[in-house]
């Protein structure tokens, strides 16, 4: 295991706080989240993964070979390259615990990864996830918390396929909840909200109660 196998942004919390991964949209980088992370949870330390994987320039996580049609040998090698990634840096930080947030292909890649090592995280935010595949979990996702975020009319994420992921993830026994609002692809302020409310608040390092 190796914890500087990606490219990456580390944003310092609290000794001993939570440690929360997040993980970027197809096109960009590990600076595109860390500031939502940090508004987020913000005694948390914040890992920052860059996707190993360009796209006519883009970096993704894994690759694919149209919208919505993954490459899923190569899922599967970005899955386990990235279990191995987070474990790395939880087993270095030994944090109160594991968070994950991802964005479009980053919740896919986070979703994947959650799927082949459930133990690696103690709760989840996908934020427009697309599974187009019947995840095969390995190991118990039995009382995890997965926040689930969509829009009504996104043309990449269908809500057909969210409504299916949320049954999947219900049927393995997770603890779901799911975030809708009325537009597309973008991330809206509720969403924001919610995974503001779902993710425990860490305490900010010398801060007054």
């Amino acid at each position: 295991m190796s914890t500087d196998s990606y490219i990456h942004k580390v944003l310092p919390g609290t000794p001993d706080g939570p440690l929360l991964f997040v993980f970027h949209g197809t096109g960009g980088d590990e600076n595109q989240l860390p500031s939502l992370g940090r508004d987020l949870v913000p005694g948390a330390t914040i890992v920052s993964p860059r996707g190993d994987v360009s796209e006519f320039g883009a970096a993704r996580f894994f690759r694919r070979t149209g919208e919505g049609v993954y490459d899923m040998d190569d899922l599967a090698r970005a899955a386990t390259k990235m279990a191995d990634f987070v474990a790395s840096h939880g087993a270095t930080a030994k944090p109160s615990a594991v968070y994950g947030l991802g964005y479009s292909n980053g919740a896919n890649i986070l979703a994947a990864t959650a799927f082949a090592r459930p133990d690696l995280f103690d709760a989840l935010v996908l934020m427009h996830p697309l599974i187009p595949f019947e995840p095969e979990i390995v190991g118990s996702f039995a009382g995890k918390r997965v926040l689930v975020t969509a829009g009504r009319r996104d043309p990449i994420c269908p809500p057909d396929l969210t409504v299916r992921l949320d049954a999947y993830l219900r049927a393995a026994k997770a603890d779901v909840t799911v975030e809708w609002h009325e537009g597309g692809h973008e991330l809206r302020p509720n969403e924001i909200a919610a995974a503001r409310t779902f993710l425990p608040a860490a305490p900010v390092e010398g801060a007054t109660p």
